[in-house]
């Protein structure tokens, strides 16, 4: 797909249930009322125009200092491939689009990203060969899931860096259309899910369901080094960095206090959204369990 401008793909007419209206999952109307979502929605902005910022050395030092770079690159360009590849086989029209928006707006943050490493100089490593999934929904979904840890985590995250000055406002608001685009994409990606298990054939729900098993079993292996020696690696510490990054951002912070940033600006970002879709709930749910069984900060004694 030609990522300099959307406007080149057909717009499919959407007819979303009216306010107060009733959604039954799996229904027209909820397909109608995620996809338009993410539709009605979309910025039409172009990253070729962006004006970065200029940075102070002290400031253009710590951000090429993030081991994040090329992962984040790399992450982007193969979520719109995977997206994309997802789409092909998708019949149904308004869904299509839907799918395509996806792909595209994935495709868009690498060339934000593409931009940003230009303007400030960072040295990426030379890209893969990005090949095609041999199943594009085991693909679409690894991408899915994916988002959902990363965009919860990186939620907050991107909060701290904020309050703490690790990135400049003017930075900060350059990139908050991408923060933006994450929320729409992990809402449309769950209740793609909750839509496509009602609406599938009866033979095919428990081979879904065991892939989506399959799937965070792979996700979790891939973050937090559970599989081999990955923990070891170059790749799987960048892949970590959701979920340690507070500290490559020079932030001390305890993990409750960063699951309850991460849990605050989660709820935040997703609450711009109509209340009738669902929204992700294993990552928040894991965590607000955790915090049950962590003992609070013992009391400062006067």
């Amino acid at each position: 797909m030609n990522v300099a401008a959307f406007d080149a793909y057909p717009e499919i007419p959407v007819a979303p249930p009216a306010p107060g209206e009733r959604v039954k999952l799996g229904s027209e109307a909820h397909k109608a009322l995620f996809c338009d979502a993410l539709l009605s929605t979309h910025d039409p902005y172009k990253p070729s125009i962006i004006d970065w910022p200029k940075l102070d050395q002290d400031v253009r030092g710590r951000i090429i200092s993030l081991p994040i770079w090329d992962i984040a690159v790399q992450t982007e360009e193969k979520a719109g491939w995977n997206v994309s590849v997802f789409g092909e086989a998708v019949t149904d029209p308004l869904l299509k689009a839907a799918v395509a928006m996806d792909a595209f707006e994935e495709r868009r943050h690498k060339l934000v990203l593409a931009k940003m490493v230009e303007a400030y100089g960072i040295k990426l490593d030379p890209e893969p060969v990005y090949r095609r999934p041999k199943d594009p929904e085991w693909a679409f979904m690894v991408t899915g899931y994916s988002e959902c840890i990363d965009s919860f985590f990186g939620f907050g995250l991107f909060e701290i860096a904020r309050s703490s000055g690790f990135f400049p406002l003017e930075l900060v608001d350059t990139f908050e259309p991408v923060m933006r685009e994450e929320g729409r994409h992990i809402l449309f990606f769950v209740n793609w899910a909750a839509w496509w298990r009602r609406n599938m054939p009866w033979w095919r729900r428990p081979w879904f369901e065991l892939k989506v098993i399959a799937v965070w079993l792979f996700l979790i292996a891939e973050r937090i080094g559970i599989a081999g020696d990955m923990e070891k690696s170059e790749k799987a510490n960048d892949n970590n960095f959701t979920l340690n990054g507070s500290r490559e951002l020079g932030v001390e912070i305890s993990f409750p206090d960063l699951a309850r940033i991460c849990l605050a600006e989660n709820d935040r970002r997703l609450a711009a959204y109509d209340a009738r879709l669902i929204r992700p709930r294993f990552v928040p749910g894991m965590i607000r369990l955790a915090l049950r069984f962590m003992k609070p900060p013992a009391a400062a004694v006067a």
